[in-house]
């Protein structure tokens, strides 16, 4: 690999972390509305869960406007669409289908990233939203499961 492939190329890595934002952003809104709404007794320590996710992804946001802001970039605002049903099955299906595309966004957030050290945070901090993320995912996908 040249010199070139091994730097961070900045531009690209401030687009594709406002891509991954707009979609953290509505990770935090669609796990605190899911947390509040769910119908029925038995969903209700689903919601605690939820709210607990909710914090989270909305620390990570954090993170991402943090490097955007760093990288020298303005960090989006906008937030993709939200959808809200109090039908728990089907909170938790959206939930795994909107934090799927957000798992598969922040890794395409990774390719920009390069070799210098400030390039290898940037992709470890990616690497541990991501991690997280999945562990959401694969707690949501049980959850659904029926024996």
């Amino acid at each position: 690999m040249g010199e070139a492939e091994e730097r961070l190329d900045v531009d690209e890595a401030v687009s594709r972390l406002n891509d991954a934002l707009r979609l953290q952003y509505r990770s935090a809104h669609q796990y605190m509305l899911s947390s509040g709404s769910l119908f029925g007794f038995e969903f209700q320590s689903l919601g605690d869960r939820l709210w607990e996710y909710a914090k989270a992804e909305l620390a990570d946001a954090r993170k991402l406007v943090e490097k955007v802001v760093a990288l020298g970039g303005e960090p989006t605002t906008e937030v993709a669409p939200l959808e809200w049903t109090g039908e728990p099955g089907a909170a938790v299906d959206r939930l795994v289908e909107v934090e799927s595309e957000a798992v598969e966004t922040l890794q395409r957030a990774i390719e920009p990233t390069g070799r210098e050290g400030r390039s290898e945070a940037l992709e470890h901090m990616l690497e541990h939203v991501i991690m997280r993320k999945q562990d959401q995912i694969d707690f949501l996908v049980r959850a659904r499961r029926r024996s």
